[in-house]
C-alpha cells in the first residue's frame, strides 16, 4: 500500500501547488494537535514509501479534500510523477531548530550582515578558486546555520535567515564543487535546498538545484543531472524572473547534452532557444535576485558554445567563443582558462591542431596559477584531444612541455 498512497498524496499536494512543508502544517490543523508532530521531513517519508501514515491517513484525505479511499487506490508505472525537487531534499532536516535554544534573540541587523557577507563571498569567487575560498565559505556557512538553530526570532527574520542559508549554500556548494570536493558539494547543495523550500523561496530553490544538476551531469551522473535540471525548471515555475528561467534552461541544455544522443541534442538545442527567449523578457524594470547580477546574453553564448563543442559542431563553436573571449575579463582568470580550454577542442574537432596548440599552452599557463578543479580537469582533457595531433610539431610540443 505504501507506493501507493505516497503517490497518490504527492500528486494531490502538487494539484494544489502545496509545498511538503504545507501539506503538513495542514494536516496537523485538520488533526487539531498542538505544534507540529508532523514535519516535512514525514511527508516526505510518506510520499517516498519509506513510512505508511496510517493513523494519519483521515488527516491526510481531510487535508487534501479526498476521500480517504483516494489515497489508497493503485497506481500504474505509468502514473507515477517525474521527479521533483522534494525528491532530492536531504531525509533529515539539518536546520532544525534545538528545541532549547542558547543562543539569545537575532533580529533583521543581523540577517544584513550575514547578507553582505554572502555577497562578499560571492563576488570574491569571481577572482578567486575554490581551492582559496573553500574555508572561509565553509566557515560562513556553519556560522549562519548556528545563528538559525540555536537563537529566537519573529517569523519574519527566521525566513529570511532561511533564504540567506540557501543562498550561501549555494556559493559555498559552487566553491566546494570548483575545489574537486564534490561529495562536500552536494551535501551544501542539498542544505541550501532545504533552507530555500521551507522559506518557499521557489526561485532560490531552483537555482541550487539547477548547481547540483550542473554537477552530476558533470561527474558521471547524467541521467540524475538531468532530471534535477529539469524539476528546478519545473518547481520555480513559468513566473520565475526571466535571468532565472535562463539560467535553469542553460542547465537542462547541458545536462541533455551531456547525456549523450541524437534526441538529447535536439533537446539541447531547444533548450539553448528557449533560454534566449526568456532573457530576452528581462528588461530594467524586471526585478531579478542580487545573486544572478552574472547572467547575461554573454554567459548565454558560452554555453551555446560549449554545447556546440561537446557536439562536435566546431564551425558554429569557434566563431562563438572567439566572440566571447574577445570581450572578456582578463581579471577572471579561472573562467578564461576554462573557456580556452572549449576553444582548443573545438579548433582540434575543425582539424586545426596548430591552432588548438597555441590555445592549450594558454589554457596550461593560467591554470597553473589556479586553484580549481574543475580547470585541472579541462587541462586534461585538452591534452587527451591533442594526442591525436602527436605527430604534428606544435602539438609535440605541448604535450612535451605538459609531460
Amino acid at each position: 500500500m505504501g507506493s501507493s498512497v505516497g503517490a497518490n498524496i504527492r500528486r494531490y499536494r502538487e494539484e494544489r501547488g502545496w509545498s511538503q512543508a504545507r501539506l503538513a502544517r495542514e494536516v496537523c490543523l485538520a488533526a487539531g494537535v498542538q505544534g507540529e508532530p508532523v514535519g516535512r521531513q514525514e511527508v516526505s517519508r510518506w510520499e517516498t514509501g519509506k513510512r505508511t501514515p496510517r493513523e494519519w491517513l483521515p488527516f491526510l484525505a481531510s487535508a487534501l479534500g479526498v476521500p480517504v479511499e483516494a489515497l489508497r487506490e493503485p497506481q500504474t508505472p505509468a502514473e507515477l510523477p517525474l521527479p521533483t525537487l522534494a525528491d532530492f531534499l536531504p531525509d533529515d532536516d539539518p536546520l532544525e531548530p534545538l528545541s532549547a535554544r542558547p543562543g539569545g534573540r537575532v533580529g533583521m541587523g543581523q540577517v544584513d550582515d550575514l547578507q553582505q557577507r554572502v555577497h562578499s563571498l560571492r563576488l570574491a569567487d569571481d577572482f578567486l578558486a575554490g581551492g582559496d575560498l573553500m574555508r572561509p565559505a565553509l566557515r560562513e556557512l556553519r556560522k549562519a546555520v548556528r545563528i538559525y538553530r540555536e537563537h529566537s526570532y519573529t517569523d519574519l527574520t527566521g525566513r529570511q535567515l532561511l533564504v540567506q542559508i540557501g543562498e550561501l549554500a549555494q556559493i559555498a556548494g559552487w566553491i566546494a564543487s570548483d575545489a574537486g570536493q564534490h561529495e562536500e558539494a552536494e551535501r551544501i547543495y542539498r542544505l541550501g535546498l532545504s533552507a530555500a523550500t521551507q522559506a518557499e523561496d521557489h526561485t532560490l530553490a531552483g537555482n541550487l538545484a539547477g548547481s547540483l544538476a550542473y554537477q552530476l551531469s558533470n561527474t558521471g551522473r547524467e541521467i540524475e543531472g538531468l532530471d534535477l535540471a529539469r524539476a528546478a525548471l519545473d518547481g520555480a515555475g513559468p513566473d520565475a524572473p526571466p535571468k532565472a528561467r535562463a539560467l535553469y534552461l542553460d542547465r537542462v541544455a547541458w545536462a541533455h547534452t551531456k547525456a549523450g544522443g541524437s534526441e538529447n541534442a535536439q533537446q539541447a538545442m531547444r533548450a539553448l532557444g528557449e533560454a534566449s527567449e526568456a532573457l530576452s523578457a528581462d528588461s530594467e524594470g524586471t526585478e531579478s535576485p542580487a545573486y544572478l547580477y552574472w547572467v547575461d546574453a554573454g554567459e548565454l553564448q558560452v554555453m551555446e558554445s560549449r554545447v556546440y563543442t561537446e557536439l562536435h559542431r566546431p564551425l558554429r563553436a569557434v566563431p562563438l567563443l572567439r566572440d566571447v573571449l574577445g570581450r572578456y575579463d582578463a581579471t577572471h582568470t579561472r573562467e578564461l582558462a576554462l573557456y580556452l580550454s572549449w576553444l582548443a577542442v573545438a579548433y582540434a574537432d575543425a582539424n586545426e591542431p596548430e591552432e588548438a596548440a597555441a590555445t592549450a599552452e594558454r589554457v596550461i599557463s593560467l591554470s597553473a596559477d589556479v586553484a580549481s578543479d574543475r580547470t585541472a580537469e579541462r587541462v586534461k582533457v585538452v591534452l587527451a584531444r591533442l594526442a591525436e595531433y602527436a605527430d604534428v610539431p606544435e602539438v609535440r610540443a605541448v604535450l612535451d612541455s605538459a609531460a
